[in-house]
């Protein structure tokens, strides 16, 4: 029998906000994390991807999120929004990995400038890219071209609509810094592509269906392992 089919979420529950779900999962339904996963599967694989910009090593970030989130659910204060503290969890995670493999270049308020910029494609290069490629696809690599933390805060606010509040949270930067970086990134997509793909932004970077399942299904083993323990 496959293992999935007897995990079974109530359709009923899909309405509940997070917070009612954790106060559930927290009184022992755990099933119900399931959902808390499903929710944030594609934020969390956006956020941490647009830091290690691999997509391997991002499905283990969510995992590690989720398994530290379920474990540490008891320190959710409710001071933030479920969905910010538990983004946080998934950003640091990725940072952590991606300083140690000396790939996450951290900026100061003063953005880049020099090197930084040169760094990203010529208009001339994405013009290419446009004649060679599909436009999500292409959309995807002038992004991932962005510096750093301009990719980060880019993806955080306009991908995943966060708000500046949420954005800085969730980055440990102040707000001031999350607007300079986002002005930034859009001069740089502007450039080259920005103001004609701006409709396709939403279709960047996505979760699909049997990714979404992987990464479920391995959190829910895992805590099952746990709960054993």
């Amino acid at each position: 029998m496959d293992e999935r089919a007897e995990i079974v979420v109530p359709a009923r529950v899909s309405g509940l906000s997070d917070e009612e779900i954790v106060a559930r999962v927290r009184c022992g339904e755990t099933a119900l994390f399931e959902v808390i996963m499903r929710r944030y599967n594609q934020r969390l694989y956006r956020a941490a991807r647009a830091i290690l910009r691999d997509d391997a090593e991002a499905e283990d970030v969510l995992q590690e999120a989720y398994v530290r989130a379920f474990t540490h659910l008891d320190q959710f204060a409710g001071r933030a929004a479920f969905g910010t503290w538990l983004t946080r969890i998934a950003v640091h995670e990725a940072l952590a990995r991606a300083r140690r493999r000396g790939l996450f270049q951290r900026l100061g308020d003063e953005g880049a400038d020099g090197d930084d910029m040169r760094a990203f494609r010529s208009a001339a290069d994405v013009e290419k890219q446009v004649a060679d490629h599909e436009l999500g696809h292409v959309l995807e690599a002038a992004i991932a071209a962005l510096p750093d933390p301009f990719r980060a805060v880019f993806v955080l606010r306009e991908v995943e609509e966060m708000s500046t509040a949420e954005t800085a949270a969730v980055l440990d930067v102040r707000e001031e810094t999350v607007k300079t970086r986002l002005h930034r990134a859009r001069a740089l997509l502007r450039r080259a592509l920005y103001g004609a793909t701006r409709g396709a932004v939403n279709e960047v970077f996505q979760f699909g269906a049997v990714r979404c399942d992987r990464v479920v299904a391995a959190v829910l083993e895992r805590i099952g392992l746990l709960e054993m323990q």
